[in-house]
């Protein structure tokens, strides 16, 4: 054994005196691998630059290499070294297994050249095209190697199947595979092996196999040919990767075995199982069942025309006699039967084998949780890789790829469905001069989506209407209604009160079960359901039908549903809210969890108020965002605030209701406030300021006062800042409200920071943290401590601020916390930990942004400017 081995032809890996040594993270094992493939040679700094960073390399890219050079010398010694320009790795030809491979190949040595290998060289990293050259011919000679070495024997089988699943191209593997397998008598499994290798080389190369290959496929021409009903694979079969191994493994063990594969309509169940009926056929030489149920076809008259296609003549008169007869025949058989759109076990049951080597893949819209024995599979849309890859097969490559934005928009508009996204490439794929931004404009209008997505025989509708007439009323019914909720999930008890029932646990069952309806689980631990997009299209069209006043009514009701929850929510915060709440009150059971409650509702609230606006029913829903305002705060959502106020606002208006105008023009005023709108918020602060005043209530007075002052000292209009926060103050202790008390005197100690009256700031500060930690409010706590750390020496300053971190990160509190971070990041600036800095500073500059405070991004901005 070596001292020191170095492993590419696999895994990288580095061992010294046999035991493994560890070399950091990605970056410093591509380093080692790039120099390790060209050992002995020095690499460019530049060389190295283009493989760690292939897109865009950092300003400190060559100090980081230098770094990741040091790290791997600590951990193998000097090997490692440093040359002007570069580095290389010094390792003796024995020492590396790539060069050993190299030379036990030359010398003839394969069996032990082979053995060298333990996979895809370098597997454990992701490829870079520095590498290619020389990836690509130690895979060449290793291919060749293995060639050289092979004989045809069957236990070489399984090895030639892995070897070509890397290498389809390869005939000399195909060659050896088609006569193990004839040899073996397989022979079945040998033809289809030969016409497969006949399809790879003809699609991927345009070519037919070459003489040798041919004369192969000529010794197994005379073989018999078993019965094969199957449809015609699809050329253009796309992705389905994981879900076709899983079938297939599955397929692959102990027989008899039943696969029921569902999924939503057009999602490509029937497709996948023939696609893999094909690629399974040589496991069943007895031969391939096909059977079209259609949803509602007899079994009766299936096991007729399965046990003629078998060739039984005398077809038993009872159900019981046909099922026995053909688990008889099949007993005998190693059959695969596809049953493709099944909707019971009633239906299925009679039709599979009860023993023997057949095994029986069955496609259903609907899951049959009641087939016993039977494996479920779900066969979901497709992800976004396989949608588009599958879109350019049909459209073209060069089309997709020259309008990206718009092949994205097609296949949102598709929802990813396999069936949709081979109905909109068909229509382009026949209208070449056709742009693909038109079908994605087209098929941006929701109300003709369905429609659109028809190429002659080729129609979504169909599909889906399929879908929609085996619902029983209340589901249909359930499944219309809940479209007005929008592309986004919603809770069980929304669709409750879409229907006007107690609970609709039955219903949204019989919907999920129908693959109409997703269910997932949202951060509380509730369950959560979401109508994919084209069947809400679908079931939207349906709605159209229903009269406005019924959509009106049931959309109060889930308005009223969501306010009982908000309020609850909203009066169990974390942290108390520096503004007036709605006045509701608080009753029964609600979320356990109030800002997880708040998470997991945003978008869906967001879509109600919208569909409340376009209902004119807005009046009934100003008080639910109103009661969001907290949860916003908290959490920094300034555009759903700013929106759902907007909508609120012209709600509480409509109903009349002054004082609930107040409370909504105050939250418009502070989230205008934070996205540096000063203009739009003192003049909402200032409406909320007259209405409050108006309507009597003191503290919502003093909450605008506050919200003024605040506006004032931003504009440096600091005697006039003051005077509002004072003013606010005084009307803070006069109600007894010490929350709101210890708000107003950090809010003025920060205005006392701006004059530079430190020791004034420092008493107000002070006295303001006393009272917050007196009545628990931690919130405030933090503030006023995080603005005293402006007054203290940098290591106290550090140290107050870590602790204002923690407590704003603990509270769920993401928007202080990023100021928090700004501060403590330019601390750590001045002091010269420039790392330290930049970490904390390009968080805070993901915050900022993500919220639209793009004066506190502009601060950060310039901060990590200044360290390059």
């Amino acid at each position: 054994m070596n001292e020191i081995e170095f492993r590419v032809l696999g895994p990288l890996e580095v061992s010294m005196t046999g035991q493994r040594v560890t070399l950091g993270g990605r970056k410093p094992r591509m380093l080692l691998a790039t120099l390790l493939l060209e050992p002995n040679t020095m690499v460019g700094v530049d060389t190295l630059v283009d493989v760690l960073w292939p897109d865009s390399p950092p300003r400190s890219a060559v100090a980081n290499v230098r770094t990741y050079a040091h790290a791997l010398r600590n951990e193998i010694g000097a090997r490692v070294c440093t040359r002007p320009g570069g580095y290389l790795v010094n390792v003796d030809p024995d020492e590396l297994d790539m060069t050993a491979f190299e030379a036990k190949a030359e010398l003839g040595q394969l069996d032990e050249a082979t053995a060298l290998w333990r996979g895809r060289m370098l597997a454990d990293l992701p490829r870079s095209p520095v590498w290619e050259p020389t990836l690509a011919r130690l895979e060449e000679l290793r291919l060749s190697v293995i060639e050289r070495s092979l004989t045809v024997r069957e236990d070489t089988i399984p090895e030639l199947r892995g070897l070509l699943a890397e290498h389809p191209l390869r005939e000399e593997l195909w060659r050896h595979l088609v006569l193990a397998l004839h040899q073996s008598g397989r022979t079945a499994e040998a033809l289809h092996a030969y016409h497969e290798a006949e399809r790879i080389l003809a699609e991927e190369l345009g070519t037919r196999p070459g003489p040798e290959l041919r004369r192969a496929g000529d010794e197994i021409r005379t073989s018999a040919f078993p019965v094969c009903q199957l449809p015609i694979d699809i050329p253009d079969f796309t992705g389905r990767i994981a879900v076709v191994r899983e079938i297939e493994d599955l397929l692959h063990g102990p027989k008899p075995v039943v696969a029921v594969l569902t999924g939503a309509a057009g999602s490509g169940k029937s497709t996948v199982a023939v696609h893999i009926g094909h690629r399974m056929a040589p496991s069943f030489p007895d031969g391939q069942l096909y059977v079209e149920l259609r949803g509602d076809r007899d079994p009766f008259d299936v096991l007729a025309y399965l046990l003629d296609a078998l060739g039984i003549q005398d077809i038993p008169g009872t159900l019981e006699a046909r099922a026995a007869r053909y688990r008889s025949v099949l007993a005998r058989r190693k059959m695969l039967v596809i049953l493709d759109d099944a909707t019971s076990s009633t239906q299925v049951t009679p039709l599979l084998p009860g023993s023997g080597g057949s095994a029986v893949m069955v496609t259903s819209r609907t899951r049959i949780p009641d087939l016993h024995g039977a494996v479920p599979i779900s066969v979901k849309p497709m992800n976004d890789n396989e949608a588009r890859d599958l879109l350019a097969r049909i459209t073209g490559r060069n089309r997709v790829a020259d309008e990206p934005d718009h092949a994205t928009g097609i296949l949102r508009a598709c929802g990813n469905l396999p069936l949709a996204v081979r109905v909109a490439g068909a229509k382009l794929a026949a209208r070449p001069a056709i742009p693909l931004r038109v079908i994605a404009e087209r098929l941006r209008d929701e109300r003709g989506r369905i429609d659109e997505l028809t190429a002659g025989n080729l129609t979504v509708r169909t599909s889906v209407t399929d879908s929609y007439i085996r619902l029983t009323p209340m589901a249909a019914r359930a499944f219309r209604f809940a479209s007005m909720l929008g592309p986004v999930s919603f809770p069980g008890w929304a669709v409750a009160a879409l229907l006007d029932r107690p609970r609709a646990d039955d219903t949204l069952d019989s919907l999920v079960d129908a693959n109409l309806l997703h269910v997932t689980v949202d951060v509380t631990g509730s369950p959560r359901y979401r109508i994919p997009t084209l069947f809400r299209c679908y079931a939207g069209e349906r709605l159209a039908a229903e009269p406005r006043q019924e959509l009106q009514a049931a959309t109060r009701r889930v308005l009223s549903g969501y306010l009982a929850l908000a309020t609850h929510a909203a009066a169990r915060m974390p942290v108390p809210f520096f503004g007036v709440l709605p006045h509701n009150t608080v009753t029964g059971n609600g979320p356990g969890d109030p800002a997880g409650w708040f998470d997991a509702e945003r978008t869906a609230m967001a879509a109600l108020l919208e569909l409340a606006a376009r209902l004119g029913v807005q009046q009934d829903a100003w008080q639910i965002p109103a009661s969001y305002a907290t949860y916003f705060d908290l959490r920094g959502h300034h555009a759903d605030w700013l929106r759902t106020h907007e909508i609120a606002l012209d709600g509480a208006r409509q109903a009349g209701d002054p004082h609930g105008e107040a409370i909504v023009q105050r939250n418009l005023g502070q989230v205008h406030l934070y996205q540096d709108r000063y203009v739009q918020a003192e003049s909402a602060m200032r409406e909320s300021l007259r209405l409050f005043t108006e309507a009597g209530d003191d503290n919502g007075a003093g909450i605008a006062l506050a919200g003024i002052g605040t506006t004032h000292r931003i504009h440096g209009r600091l005697r006039d800042a003051l005077a509002h926060q004072r003013k606010a103050l005084g009307i803070f202790i006069r109600t007894e409200q010490p929350h709101l008390e210890a708000a107003a005197r950090v809010a003025a100690g920060t205005v006392l920071l701006a004059q530079k009256e430190f020791s004034a700031a420092e008493s107000w500060l002070t006295g303001a943290r006393k009272l917050s930690a007196a009545i628990g409010d931690r919130h405030r706590e933090a503030h006023a401590l995080q603005r005293l750390a402006k007054l203290r020496e940098p290591a106290q300053a550090l140290d107050h601020l870590a602790e204002v971190a923690d407590v704003f990160q603990q509270l769920g509190d993401d928007h202080c916390l990023a100021y928090a971070r700004h501060a403590t990041g330019e601390l750590h600036l001045r002091a010269g930990d420039r790392d330290r800095a930049q970490a904390l500073l390009t968080k805070s500059l993901d915050a900022h942004l993500r919220t639209g405070d793009r004066r506190s991004a502009a601060e950060v901005s310039q901060l990590l400017d200044e360290i390059g």
